[in-house]
């Protein structure tokens, strides 16, 4: 089975001469008549971006997330920097870093508009990584903000190794439907810029359901509350437990105390949210199906019964990036 460093794509590059061969590279994409960015084009890089790949990465996977890296670089310009960790099986005490440089540049509505990106794939062993952090930082871009990506990373204590990536980005991005069971308890270094791309993942849910309530008055939202239920599909249990945290704060902040917030199964691709009160009469529920699309809104806070459809969708994963890294 191939490495994951194998598998992507880019031109193999001795790791003392990526700058070099990066500017070589699109001298001859814009010799041979590719969109390549000019001298004053590289100065519309925006975007510093680690993406680490970890040792849970599969190859397919790995595939995956660097195609989103290159979907957000058609808005964002980055230069980007994945690193490949070699598995621990085959470290061997090796300390020889591998490099590959890859970029792309996508035309907008003008010959001038070029969105480009620049990548450094680096493979390292464990006994290397103590070269690691010099080695990045000759990478980046100076003067530019950096956001680090911790991909299924096997164990929230192994990224004390990177610390030096967790105190400097400005943003630190994990997805805990995919983290170690104790994420939520690690000693972040900047836990203010931690973002979890299950929260951003959610944007378009929690806008509809939150743009529906606000248009009752708290009062009637939280007078006789007595339980909150939010159901969903196995496969969405990150989603459903998000969920159910973002709803306990937004009604916290509303006045409401001692909520009870339970999560129950539903079937797949489904998500939702129930209401009850201590007057039956009155209920709310949202239920939405991310397969179909279609989502339903009933009501009644005393002013009558309410259907409303609506439709459903989780943000992609290029624009739930975006939206970690810059809200």
């Amino acid at each position: 089975m191939p490495s994951i460093f194998n598998s992507l794509p880019g031109l193999d590059c001795p790791v003392g001469e990526i700058s070099k061969r990066l500017a070589d590279m699109w001298l001859d994409t814009a010799a041979s008549g590719g969109p390549a960015p000019s001298a004053d084009d590289a100065k519309a890089t925006q975007v510093n971006l680690v993406l680490h790949l970890g040792y849970a990465t599969t190859v397919a996977d790995a595939a995956n997330q660097f195609q989103t890296a290159v979907r957000f670089s058609r808005r964002y310009p980055s230069r980007i920097v994945v690193l490949c960790p070699m598995a621990e099986s085959n470290d061997m005490g090796r300390t020889e870093i591998r490099a590959k440089i890859y970029g792309e540049c996508h035309l907008g509505k003008t010959k001038s508009d070029k969105r480009c990106v620049e990548f450094v794939l680096l493979c390292y062993s464990r006994s290397a990584r103590i070269y690691l952090e010099n080695q990045v930082s000759i990478c980046l871009s100076t003067d530019l903000p950096l956001y680090y990506w911790a991909h299924r990373f096997s164990a929230s204590a192994k990224l004390a190794d990177y610390r030096f990536l967790l105190s400097r980005s400005k943003r630190v991005l994990i997805d805990s439907a995919i983290a170690p069971a104790d994420v939520a308890s690690y000693p972040w270094p900047n836990p203010l810029g931690l973002r979890d791309l299950v929260y951003s993942r959610l944007l378009p849910v929690r806008q509809t359901v939150g743009q529906f309530l606000a248009s009752y008055p708290t009062g009637k939202l939280i007078d006789g509350l007595v339980k909150i239920t939010v159901t969903r599909g196995e496969e969405l249990a990150a989603e459903g437990r998000v969920m159910a945290a973002w709803l306990k704060r937004r009604l916290t902040a509303c006045g409401a105390k001692d909520l009870n917030i339970g999560i129950e199964s539903n079937s797949a691709g489904q998500l939702g949210v129930v209401y009850e009160y201590t007057d039956k009469t009155r209920h709310f529920s949202w239920s939405g199906d991310l397969q179909t699309g279609q989502a339903l809104f009933e009501c009644n806070l005393g002013s009558g019964t309410t259907k409303l459809p609506a439709s459903v969708s989780l943000l992609a994963p290029e624009v739930a990036l975006s939206e970690a890294m810059f809200l």
